[in-house]
């Protein structure tokens, strides 16, 4: 199939231009593929997919392939013609026209633990390719930490979020922290079930009998403590006590924050949109922490080491993805890409939706797939992408990029450019080793 970087036109472009009036439709088309500088975006919502799924069964089918390559799925059209996709992501297929698929993705860690730094930091591990490979405090910051750290913000209660648990395989997953950055930039991490008539987001609420105003002596006191330190126990303590402390202050007096955790204001209908289970119950809930000044929110969908807990499909990859692993993620991102168009979110939302890596294209004997880092795709939409597209392209078997190959480290710096902030910036951990804020280059062409 010919891949096009043609972007499509929705409905909604073709009706703004006819409101400014004048403009045919011939001389939009030209402009848009053009590009134009386009404004920064406000928030990222992040769906990681831990474990890996199989490229080759959702994304990027060979339906062409011998058996042993193609597997058992079928393909099926989507709104955007000449792009196909699995028969089991019919959400998807949906809202094709504000998502682009690239195809192309690729890095050289085989493990989950060294594959997940690179899809939730856009780097390879200094530790190399380790199967338990697990975060110290000169490791590599996520994502949503760099972000902070490029743009503080002061005062904002809840710059990175990442719910609904923490992942862990073996040891405690990596790529979840803010590394070398310190605690001052740690996400606010959520280990509760949304979906859970019980949920509990965290200490959001204050304990009876204290006050605002008692909150607020207390805030004041302990910036009295600080004051009378000398200034290298101050520091000591910024990382320490008085951040984490500062944050808490502000949750515990946001009331725009706890009512972006409470999903009882949603409506039913659309609640069951994205679907009563944890996962889809989290993606809501992501949307409604952006809209409620989160810039990143991370949403896991998978918990543990070991398939039946993950995307790891080893063995029974057809029955595993097509029966629990795509239907509550399909169902959840048509959802979120259709709900932030609607409420006209989308164009400042970018949303991306991915694995650490994705599966080999010979089925084994078990009936699996296995780790397969070498080529596999992900999803971007909003934020201004070109919707409707493919880029890039893998051979015909899946296993190596064919064009326009991306690295993680080019997700990383398209994402921060998006933010309007400088990717190249020099970051330096505990033993004073200078690194740029993103390693790689933004897909302009995304964009254009």
């Amino acid at each position: 199939m010919r891949q096009s970087h043609r972007p499509a036109l929705n409905r909604r472009r073709l009706l703004q231009v006819g409101a400014a009036g004048g403009l045919s439709l011939a001389h939009l088309a030209s402009a848009h593929a053009a590009g134009a500088a386009r404004p920064a975006i406000r928030a990222c919502i992040l769906i990681f997919y831990y474990g890996g799924p199989s490229h080759l069964d959702t994304w990027d089918m060979k339906p062409d392939a011998p058996a042993e390559l193609r597997g058992e799925f079928k393909p099926i059209e989507t709104r955007v013609p000449g792009i196909r996709i699995s028969e089991y992501l019919p959400h998807t297929a949906r809202v094709m026209d504000r998502v682009t698929i690239v195809r192309s993705m690729h890095h050289p860690m085989r493990n989950h633990n060294s594959a997940a730094v690179e899809a939730l930091c856009g780097r390879t591990p200094l530790g190399g390719d380790q199967e338990l490979l697990a975060d110290t405090s000169l490791s590599f910051p996520c994502y949503g930490s760099v972000l902070s750290w490029l743009d503080p913000r002061p005062g904002s209660a809840l710059p990175h979020v990442a719910l609904p648990h923490v992942m862990n395989n073996v040891v405690k997953l990596p790529g979840q922290t803010a590394g070398f950055l310190g605690a001052r930039f740690e996400p606010y991490q959520v280990e509760s079930d949304p979906n859970d008539a019980r949920f509990d987001p965290g200490q959001l609420t204050l304990p009876a009998g204290l006050t605002s105003a008692r909150m607020a002596n207390r805030e004041a006191l302990l910036g009295l403590v600080d004051r009378q330190l000398d200034r290298t126990e101050r520091l000591r303590r910024a990382d320490l006590l008085t951040i984490p402390y500062s944050r808490a202050f502000a949750l515990l007096q946001s009331d725009r924050v706890r009512r972006a955790f409470d999903l009882s204001g949603e409506p039913e209908a659309l609640r069951d949109r994205y679907g009563r289970n944890k996962h889809g119950q989290s993606v809501l809930l992501a949307r409604r922490l952006t809209e409620a000044g989160a810039r990143l929110v991370t949403v896991f969908d998978g918990v543990a080491n070991g398939q039946d807990v993950n995307w790891d499909s080893h063995s029974a990859v057809f029955a595993r993805h097509r029966d629990h692993l795509l239907p509550p993620a399909d169902r959840a991102f048509g959802a979120l890409v259709e709900d932030l168009d609607q409420r006209g979110l989308l164009d400042e939302t970018l949303v991306i939706a991915m694995g650490e890596f994705g599966r080999t294209p010979k089925i084994n004997a078990s009936g699996g797939r296995d780790h397969w880092p070498d080529c596999f795709s992900f999803l971007i939409a909003g934020g201004g992408v070109r919707c409707g597209t493919v880029y890039g392209s893998s051979d015909a078997e899946g296993a190596y990029p064919a064009t326009d190959p991306v690295r993680p480290g080019d997700l990383a710096a398209t994402l921060f450019w998006r933010f309007g902030l400088d990717w190249k910036r020099e970051m330096r951990d505990g033993l004073e080793r200078p690194y740029p804020a993103a390693e790689g280059e933004p897909l302009r062409k995304l964009f254009a």
